[in-house]
């Protein structure tokens, strides 16, 4: 019997999709992460976070063989680069002095989410390749400027060179439960002794400040996180976007929509003071046996998310958002936390640097030679960066 056709359809919104095949997808793929789950994809396009209204028009892309997915990714047309962080906007700017339209573009990606992982879930790699292709092919059809892969995972990366897309790379901070020894650190005090002297002296100044404020922490893990705890943490959320001037990019029915559908991926910290909440932080775990289907080789790993704080106490954001998840994360085993987009701070924590990748399409041959040659420069100027950057090691130096 022959096999079926392969058919590449672009619907216009993930919840076009059957969860149960886009999960059971995602679970077989390298690095899933739980911003890739169907159910967080849906929840940002059904509680108006990422929209047409909000600027990211959903069509997201996959290839059926009968019934059967085969492969997909979440497809977005943009028409503005707000909530990728992978910054092109002079890319856009030059384009506009040509007198040429950026904008409408494509974006493989998670809206909002700078979290590497895999974007094109695929049975295997040639799979891969044929999806990106389908995507690629569709917005040279729709007559779209670029199409930009981001935080992508090696093997996504692959596909893309096979396919000629340009590379382009930035850098995160992570942290890595791993002692000197090479052995799980036992507790924050053993993490702070693997330190050198002046970031351990930093770090305990920092958590006595917090300390003697009178701040004290909780922390809730899934469905032991109740409704007005969620409803806290929004207003920490909201207040941290509006005091820059922005509303926040997500709305709280997408908050109520991950409370009720994924909860098991969230980890929420409340800071206390006098009996009273005064501030928060959202983390995300990985370690959920529905999306990784039982499998031992994927790590269990923590991202740092959302933060807010209704009281200013000095030093209470690297509490809420560093040491206290690191002390949960070593206390319960992750491997590794991921500290979000940017910033050198973080590395007086401990999180340190390391490349993050996307791939680029560009439908104008001079633009796209001109960011190609763009982008060789940028690359070496990063491999200088991360080198100076792993030079400043804040562990102790061995020997």
């Amino acid at each position: 019997m022959a096999e079926a056709r392969i058919i590449a359809r672009v619907l216009d919104s993930p919840l076009a999709f059957d969860a149960a095949a886009w999960n059971a997808l995602l679970a077989r793929q390298s690095r899933p992460t739980p911003f890739m789950r169907h159910e967080y994809l849906a929840a940002l396009h059904a509680s108006g976070s990422a929209t047409p209204e909000t600027g990211w028009t959903p069509r997201f892309m996959g290839l059926w063989a009968g019934a059967e997915l085969l492969a997909a990714c979440p497809l977005y047309v943009k028409s503005h680069s707000y909530g990728e962080y992978v910054f092109d906007w002079a890319w856009a700017n030059a384009y506009a002095q040509h007198g040429l339209a950026y904008y409408p573009k494509a974006v493989v990606a998670v809206p909002f989410t700078p979290v590497p992982g895999t974007r094109l879930l695929a049975r295997d790699q040639a799979l891969r390749v044929q999806l990106l292709q389908a995507v690629r092919d569709w917005c040279e059809r729709q007559g779209l400027s670029s199409l930009h892969l981001l935080f992508a995972a090696d093997e996504d990366l692959q596909a893309a060179r096979e396919l000629g897309l340009l590379q382009r790379h930035t850098v995160q901070f992570h942290w890595h439960n791993q002692s000197s020894a090479g052995t799980p650190y036992r507790d924050f005090d053993d993490f702070l002794q693997h330190l050198s002297q002046d970031k351990r002296k930093k770090i305990r100044q920092e958590r006595r400040r917090v300390a003697e404020a009178g701040v004290h922490f909780r922390w809730l893990r899934g469905r032991d996180i109740g409704p007005a705890d969620w409803d806290f943490f929004y207003r920490c959320y909201e207040r941290t976007y509006l005091e820059h001037g922005n509303p926040p990019y997500l709305t709280r029915a997408f908050f109520r929509l991950q409370a009720e559908q994924m909860p098991e991926a969230w980890l929420l910290f409340v800071a206390e003071r006098a009996g009273r909440p005064i501030a928060s932080s959202l983390i995300a775990i990985s370690a959920d046996p529905s999306l990784t289907n039982g499998q031992k080789d994927h790590e269990f790993v923590a991202y740092g998310r959302y933060w807010g704080a209704l009281e200013r106490v000095d030093c209470l954001h690297f509490e809420a958002c560093y040491y206290q998840p690191l002390a949960w994360c070593i206390a319960h085993g992750v491997q590794r936390f991921e500290g979000g987009a940017q910033g050198e701070h973080k590395m007086a924590r401990a999180l340190l640097p390391v490349p993050t990748h996307s791939a680029h399409w560009l439908a104008h041959p001079a633009f796209a030679d001109a960011v190609e040659r763009f982008l060789l420069r940028e690359g070496a100027a990063v491999q200088d960066y991360l080198g100076d950057l792993q030079a400043r090691t804040p562990f102790k130096h061995s020997g």
